[in-house]
């Protein structure tokens, strides 16, 4: 914002709140004249650019694309790696599948409700909108990261309760 001269950093923020998820996160390159609708038109373009060849796989799935964007924004918070992206999200589509709340940090209302946040909650990544739409299936039901950033997982809660005192505490 800085660096732009006509860019008006809180219109950015207030614009671009109601179009969470649907921004690319990625590097730009701006004129210095360039106003904060020219850099939401450029993440528009970019994410459609991005997202448009993944539509076909959303179609065949079970999931409306808000539901999915929704989905890979917490993958995106959740995850460390592709891997990870995969797992977690199979974890989060299983809990919801059996009426489970979501319980991720990346956004609290989950703890309290079930189900899907209303909107996504930040702008995910190509990746973690793949794993999204292919999640990985498992036995798992939780996970934790350690403090090193390691994800641990678990089948039941009593396992996830060992795993909580062994690389938590």
């Amino acid at each position: 914002a800085s660096k732009l001269v006509n860019f008006d950093k809180n219109k950015f923020i207030s614009e671009t709140q109601k179009m969470e998820g649907y921004l690319f996160p990625d590097t730009y390159l701006f004129l210095i004249t360039n106003t904060e609708s020219d850099v939401i038109k450029s993440m528009q373009a970019n994410f459609e650019k991005k997202f448009a060849p993944l539509r076909p796989s959303i179609v065949s799935s079970k999931n409306s694309e808000r539901e999915i964007l929704t989905m890979a924004s917490l993958v995106e918070g959740e995850a460390k790696g592709d891997i990870d992206r995969e797992v977690v999200s199979g974890i989060l589509w299983k809990r919801l599948s059996i009426g489970m709340p979501l319980q991720v940090d990346v956004a609290p209302q989950t703890y309290e409700m079930k189900g899907l946040p209303e909107s996504p909650i930040g702008n995910p990544g190509l990746e973690a909108i793949k794993a999204t739409i292919s999640p990985k299936s498992s036995l798992y039901l939780y996970y934790l990261h350690d403090k090193k950033g390691v994800v641990h997982y678990a089948r039941t809660f009593a396992e996830h309760r060992q795993n909580i005192v062994k690389y938590l505490k």
